[in-house]
């Protein structure tokens, strides 16, 4: 069976037994644990299309995987043919025209590493383990956004690799309505294979870190919170963020197992303290560690929280408001936080992403002034009942407060009939689906049926 593709594909063709095979098909989420009949392991653009015309010959379906950090485990499918892409890491950054190409199977940290080298960046995710290509592909919301757009609106080209084989480019110019479509739906469309994104001047340093607060004055700390985003300045961006403190020394005993409230703050001027004072001196916080930070730094601030092999469920919404309804709410959930890795957390929109208009892109949500997410994470497949259900709970509630729409990226595998509420217009979506993949062959994804 894989000789065939052995000899159309230059990267390695693996099958199961075969050294290298089970590095391959793991995925960050530990909940996933599939196994495809062959895995493609490309090292360009010619590799992939021999494979998706390999697979569309032979009647095989595909899975595809860049940087492998699905929530729903997406990445991965059971049989089947996976085309890996994680040896397409090349990256050229431009200064002089401020764009760089990247491949799909590059991550942010890669990326940032390279940009930060020119004093240059785009936004990026804020876990930086996370591949490029399938964030940005639905969204890519980061530090930046506020000031720059989300990873999507920094797009200028993506190259890709079509339902038929074919390599094809999609700008503005060229493939104009395949490019709205893979600018949120993009997995749906082809199997991207490289991108080329605008760069702004940013760093080598930034102002970040962390506030954080116990937990019991929460809902009086987070109406201050709001009261200072809405007069936050498109630079300065802050996630109230939730979770457990661990039993390690650099917080105090008395708080170990305890929720705390953590306002991570960021802003492109690193000489800028005062945008922070707002949020200082509201109680006794258990850490205050801002100041003057790499970019590169505070791009991977989170990256211990979320260590790939364990076990991952994600809810999210987009909210219409932070009301002191939705707050109670969101504090309440909290106090009962099921999980030792889980985190909740509020990222407030507007800013550069709430001034394009929402019909721009595939994506849609630009008008929610806040989204709201848990990352609910453990360790033991005996805790998955009480950790979900209590993630599903809390998402249940919050629900009464949400527009309706979520960010495709955050929705688990157990929604697929949210899937058309994360788009700008669903019906123009399944029209460019039916257009560019009519026998939906790329449906191991959250899907889009054609239309």
């Amino acid at each position: 069976m894989t000789s065939p593709l052995r000899d159309l594909v230059s990267g390695d063709v693996l099958e199961p037994g075969d050294e290298g095979y089970d590095e391959a098909r793991h995925v960050w989420n530990a909940r996933f644990d599939r196994r495809p009949d062959l895995i493609a392991r490309c090292i360009d653009a010619d590799d992939v299309a021999a494979a998706v015309q390999w697979a569309r010959t032979s009647g095989v379906t595909i899975s595809v995987k860049g940087g492998g950090h699905s929530y729903a485990g997406n990445s991965v499918a059971d049989g089947g043919l996976l085309i890996d892409l994680s040896k397409m890491a090349g990256i050229k950054v431009r200064p002089d025209d401020m764009t760089a190409t990247v491949e799909a199977g590059a991550t942010w940290a890669e990326l940032d590493s390279a940009t930060q080298h020119h004093g240059l960046a785009t936004t990026g995710v804020t876990v930086s383990s996370v591949g490029v290509a399938g964030s940005t592909l639905g969204g890519g919301s980061g530090w930046l956004s506020r000031r720059f757009g989300n990873a999507l609106d920094n797009l200028r080209a993506v190259d890709l690799v079509t339902a038929d084989g074919e390599q094809v480019r999609a700008s503005h110019d060229e493939n104009p309505d395949l490019f709205w479509g893979l600018r949120g739906a993009g997995p749906n469309l082809g199997v991207a294979t490289a991108f080329e994104f605008d760069l702004h001047e940013v760093g080598p340093e930034v102002l970040a870190g962390q506030i954080i607060y116990p937990f019991d004055d929460a809902e009086r700390l987070l109406r201050t919170f709001r009261e200072v985003m809405e007069d936050a300045r498109d630079d300065f961006q802050c996630f109230p963020f939730t979770f457990r403190v661990p039993p390690i020394d650099v917080f105090p005993e008395a708080f170990h197992g305890q929720p705390v409230l953590d306002f991570v703050v960021f802003n492109l001027d690193p000489g800028a303290p005062e945008v922070v004072e707002s949020l200082r001196g509201l109680g006794d916080p258990i850490l205050d560690a801002v100041g003057p930070t790499p970019y590169t730094t505070a791009q991977q601030a989170f990256d211990p929280n979320l260590p790939a092999g364990q076990r991952y469920y994600s809810k999210a919404h987009d909210l219409a408001d932070l009301s002191d309804d939705a707050i109670d709410t969101f504090a309440k959930h909290v106090r009962t936080m099921q999980g030792p890795l889980t985190a909740a957390y509020l990222e407030p929109r507007g800013g550069a992403v709430a001034r394009v208009d929402n019909l721009t892109t595939a994506a849609g949500g630009r008008d929610a002034p806040y989204s709201f997410h848990i990352i609910a994470g453990w360790m033991e497949a005996a805790d998955d009942a009480a950790v979900m259900d209590w993630a599903r709970a809390f998402a249940d509630d919050m629900a009464a407060h949400a527009t309706g729409g979520v960010y495709v990226n955050l929705i688990a595998e157990d929604e697929a009939d949210r899937v058309a509420t994360a788009f700008s217009d669903h019906d123009r979506v399944r029209t460019v689906k039916r257009q560019w993949d009519p026998d939906n062959t790329f449906r191991n994804n959250h899907n889009v049926p054609p239309a």
